[in-house]
Order: C-alpha cells, then structure tokens, then sequence
C-alpha cells in the first residue's frame, strides 16, 4: 500500500539538494570549495568552505624573526608571490625606517609586474578550461614558464621567489637577463591576438560569460570588491595611480576599466593589464641600466633585529585586488601582531557566495575563475 501523502514522480514538486563543488575539482580556482543547495541546475544558495590549504600564517609570523617570514609570506597567495614579499618588506621598512635604495625600488617594480603577467596569464588560462576550451589554457602555461624562468634565474626560484627582503631585494640582476626579459615580452605580446582570436572572440565564451556573474558598481563598492574586479565595473582605481608606491608615479600607463561587471568584463580587463605591464616593463629595462647604486641599505644581524616600537600599514596592487598588510612591533626580534588585509578573503567568501546565488552549476566555475580568488590567502 502506498501511504496516503503518496505521489507520483511525475507529479512532485522540484525538491531541493544538497552539492559539494570541490575542492578536488577542476572547476575549483585551488584547493577550495562551495556547498551548493540546488533545485534542477540552479543555485538556490551558496556557502563557501575553505580550509584545506595552508592555516595560520598570521599567528606563524608572530613566532618568527622579522627576516624570516620572507620565506614564508609568499605561500600566502601562490600565483602572485611577489606582493607578498613586497607588502611585506614596505611595513617593516615603515616601522623600522628604512630607506630602499633607487635600484632596489626599479627592480622590485621590475618583479612585481612580472608577477602580475604570470597570475593574469594563469587565470585566463583557468577560465578557458572551464568551458572546455584548454588550448589557451596550454598556450597560457608556456608562456608563464617562460615568465618562471627569468624568475629562476633572478632569484633561484621558480614559484617562491623569497627575493626582496626589508631594505631592498636579495641580489642584483643577472648579466643580460632584461634582454631576455624583453625577448620573452615580446612573444607574450606577439600571442595575444592568438589569445583573442581563440579565447576572448569565441561565440562560446562570450556566450557563457556575456551577463552572467554580473555586479554592479554599487554593489562590487558596498561588497569590498577590489582590483581587476572592480575596475570591470567602471570603477577607476589603482593603488599605483592612485596612492603610488616604489616608482610607480614615474611610469606611464593606463588604468583599465569596463562597463558591464560580468565574466566576460573582468576576463577583458586581466587581458588588458597584461599589455599595460609590458608596457611598464619595456619602460623599466629601458631606464635601469641607467640607475645605479646599491640594491639594499644596511642592515643590523638579522637575528638580533629589533624593530622599533610601532604599527605600520603597507598595501600594495596586487593582481587580485587591493593586499594590505598590517603589522605591529613591541621592539622586540619578531612581530608583535601581523594582520593580512587580502583581497581573495572578499572575492572568494562574500562576493562568490552572492554572485552564485540564482546561477546555475555550469556558471560556477567561470564565476570563482572571473574573480581570480587565491584559496591559500582566504585559508591564512
């Protein structure tokens, strides 16, 4: 006998469930995940779950010298090591006041936009994947191997660079090395009308990212949006142009901006700073062999350093939005309180929870991929 609030499968109303998208999933920007409550393929809510990476820097900093944390500042955000280093150095520069050579300041500019190139080129490459089209996503990791090599060569590594340290940057450029810097630049430059014609003009991308994960201007500013995410909104700001830092207020270029706020919009606007940070290089390798002297002030025994008493804030552009670190100093050998202000902890909580709400599966992963979240910096 069938019981009496019995119905036929036909007849039943949609009924909701429960999803996990991720974290092993390569629709999944890193090690991260979303549980979902769906009806048929749309999202009814979203919840975001992170920590499966990487924890506690901020306490771990606190425990060790102000020198070493440059080892471990950069696992903070993967893709785009280099802010971290840099934001880093600044507020201990700051608290202890110190003074970084010209030279070191050109280079670190030099290394951050590199940095910026290899996470932008990453990201297009991830959101391609995510309808399917890998071929620039292929295209994408050679030319950033390329980019991973002049790092390598700098600095000794490919990934954590562990490069610029309070008072400058570890060790000079190589011989030659911005001549290959401008070799690599240059063919990055040449494959991006192959991008265009393969990724960004495709019917199908545009299909699929054209009004969808749209946010307005007003939204993406009461939300915290930063970065190449608010800028898709129409919203001009660049803590380079706008609070300028190292050397930035002596480059020419431009702040990239879009009108819509969706997938596509913020893809453009990643795709557009790549051009603009070759533009900054090629003004770099210009004038640097022109700056000379030292490429870090002195330093007391980094194991005996006590910083001054004192808070200090840095931030920097990184290319995921706006990276602040906030940093305290009881004049002892170590930090007294060390708080990351990154933009990821926005994008990929806040942010992708709203913008899933009422998308449907398949837009999922392009929506995480199109705010270019960093997991390992949510999970700090």
């Amino acid at each position: 006998m069938y019981p009496e609030n019995y119905q036929p499968v036909e007849q039943a109303p949609s009924h909701e469930y429960e999803l996990y998208f991720g974290p092993n999933h390569p629709g999944i920007e890193g090690n991260y995940a979303l549980q979902l409550r769906i009806t048929g393929d749309h999202i009814i809510s979203a919840r975001a779950d992170g920590g499966y990476l990487h924890r506690g820097f901020e306490k771990l900093m606190e425990t060790r010298l102000w020198i070493q944390n440059v080892a471990l500042v950069p696992r903070i955000c993967v893709p785009d090591p280099v802010p971290m280093e840099e934001t880093y150095a600044r507020a201990v520069e700051m608290l202890g006041g110190l003074e970084v050579p010209e030279r070191a300041q050109w280079i670190r500019v030099l290394m951050l936009e590199m940095s910026r190139i290899c996470a932008h080129i990453f990201t297009v490459g991830g959101n391609s994947a995510t309808i399917g089209q890998y071929s620039t996503m292929f295209w994408g990791v050679a030319d950033r191997d390329l980019m991973l090599d002049l790092f390598e060569e700098i600095a000794g590594g490919r990934i954590y660079h562990m490069y610029i340290t309070p008072g400058g940057v570890r060790r000079d450029l190589p011989d030659g090395v911005l001549q290959r810097l401008s070799t690599v630049l240059d063919r990055i430059e040449a494959g991006l009308p192959e991008y265009d014609d393969l990724f960004f003009d495709n019917p199908v991308f545009q299909r699929r990212a054209q009004n969808v994960g749209a946010m307005t201007q007003q939204q993406a500013l009461e939300w915290g949006v930063t970065g190449p995410n608010l800028r898709a909104c129409g919203f001009q700001s660049d803590l380079r142009r706008d609070d300028p830092y190292l050397v930035y207020q002596e480059l020419d270029f431009d702040v990239v901006t879009e009108s819509a706020g969706d997938i596509y919009a913020r893809t453009q606007v990643r795709r557009a700073e790549i051009t603009q940070s070759i533009r900054i290089l090629r003004q770099v390798i210009q004038r640097l062999p022109d700056i000379k002297g030292p490429i870090r002030c002195p330093l007391p025994n980094p194991l005996a350093w006590n910083i001054p008493e004192g808070s200090a804030y840095a931030r920097t552009e990184s290319s995921k939005g706006e990276l602040g670190f906030f940093v305290v100093s009881n004049g002892g050998t170590k930090p007294y309180r060390v708080h990351v202000r990154g933009p990821s902890s926005m994008h990929a909580v806040q942010v992708l929870e709203k913008m899933c709400t009422g998308a449907r599966i398949e837009d999922v992963a392009q929506i995480m991929f199109s705010l270019d979240a960093c997991p390992p910096e949510v999970d700090r």
